[in-house]
């Protein structure tokens, strides 16, 4: 994988990749060390406690948040697969309307993808039973690693640090003596049937159900509000922050250096679409004909981004797979960037290297976007977090590690 296709995937905020790289790499290690050396300044002892919880905490969280989801929703497409359906018709084409849905797509494509639209008409016949299978695996795959990271595996660690000073308790004296269990965490139902949801978001609700898990397995009033604070903070820097700081750094780069950096940095390196913006055969659709457009023209360079960064699908004949879903929305964004870009780029004068300059800038933010959101999360959170748990408890070492006796 070349630098740029690095740069670039940990630069979407919509995928996974930034949160594999700000969560493993940069800020668990990080808030591992910290806990050892806050916890230090109480005892030896408080401080190795402490950091096999943390690091039980951190990497087993990171394994179930990154893998749970994608690998439940596996298992709940095998079964909707049993069920006779196929989970690639989108939801969203139950949603008649003049250009795409599920009667329409029907019509469109019965002669040109004849297996889909089977598909599509069992879909079509059985729409509350289908509903209802992506709803299960809405919840299934949300509830499960909810359950897993917010309450057995807190449970588990707890568990395991209790066998621990129980050990150390018949060899040393010791301060503090084993921490009660943490009530039992109450989930609620999920009304939502929101089975359409990416993979971001859906860790997005899982971080909401994980909060509410940490503060209801707490081991005391202490740990609870440190949890409580700590994991709203974390949500709020992992999946709203990044997107702000991107906006931000975009928009200036478009004021100070009159460059549109709004395209993805693979697609400001891709020199067949820098030569083709030169020689003027870029061809790009209307507002209005979008659809037509992709479906007319599916080996066109625009069809081929519209694929690559707009999540529209086509079939291995070159059909447009009618299936999914098409955002209309996105695509029609995607096409004004584009265009902003192609005339910035010829009033340059200079085409090439104001697509160097663009891939340039692009990179620095998404690199500076990294860096910040990682710093605020590894160092600058945790920070706050001991000094506010210094002012509340009046102590270095981990709430739910001190004796229950010396809570207030």
């Amino acid at each position: 994988m070349s630098l740029v296709n690095i740069i670039s995937a940990i630069g979407n905020n919509s995928s996974i990749y930034p949160l594999i790289v700000r969560d493993c790499g940069i800020e668990n290690p990080a808030k591992i060390v910290m806990t050892y050396n806050q916890n230090l300044k109480d005892s030896k002892q408080m401080a190795l406690n402490a950091t096999r919880e943390r690091l039980i905490d951190e990497y087993g969280t990171s394994v179930i948040w990154l893998g749970g989801i994608p690998a439940v929703d596996a298992i709940c497409n095998f079964g909707i697969k049993k069920a006779g359906f196929n989970p690639k018709v989108n939801i969203n084409l139950l949603k008649e309307n003049n250009k795409q849905g599920l009667k329409y797509n029907i019509d469109k494509f019965k002669q040109l993808a004849p297996n889909e639209v089977k598909e599509m008409e069992k879909v079509l016949k059985n729409k509350s039973l289908y509903q209802k299978l992506l709803a299960g695996k809405f919840v299934l795959s949300t509830g499960i690693p909810i359950a897993l990271m917010g309450y057995f595996l807190p449970k588990s660690n707890f568990a395991l640090t209790r066998k621990i000073k129980k050990k150390q308790d018949t060899i040393q004296p010791i301060m503090q003596n084993t921490v009660s269990a943490g009530e039992n965490p109450s989930f609620k139902g999920l009304a939502s049937t929101l089975a359409n949801m990416s993979t971001v978001n859906k860790m997005a609700v899982t971080d909401g159900g994980l909060t509410v898990g940490r503060v209801g397995t707490a081991r005391n009033k202490f740990e609870k509000l440190e949890m409580g604070f700590k994991m709203s903070m974390m949500m709020f820097l992992n999946f709203v922050a990044p997107i702000w700081i991107a906006k931000g750094f975009d928009s200036l780069s478009n004021i100070i250096f009159k460059t549109n950096v709004n395209l993805d940095p693979n697609l400001l390196n891709d020199k067949n679409f820098i030569n083709m913006i030169k020689n003027n055969n870029l061809e790009m659709p209307q507002k209005d004909n979008l659809i037509d457009f992709l479906d007319k023209n599916a080996n066109s360079k625009f069809a081929k981004l519209a694929e690559k960064y707009c999540g529209v699908k086509y079939l291995k004949n070159g059909i447009r797979d009618p299936r999914a879903f098409v955002d209309e929305d996105k695509i029609n964004k995607f096409r004004k960037e584009i265009e902003k870009f192609i005339k910035q780029a010829k009033s340059s004068g200079n085409i090439d290297r104001f697509a160097r300059k663009a891939l340039i800038a692009k990179s620095a933010n998404i690199i500076a976007n990294v860096g910040i959101c990682s710093f605020l999360l590894a160092i600058a959170l945790p920070k706050i977090t001991f000094i506010l748990r210094k002012k509340v408890t009046g102590s270095d070492a981990e709430p739910g590690l001190v004796n229950s006796n010396t809570s207030k």
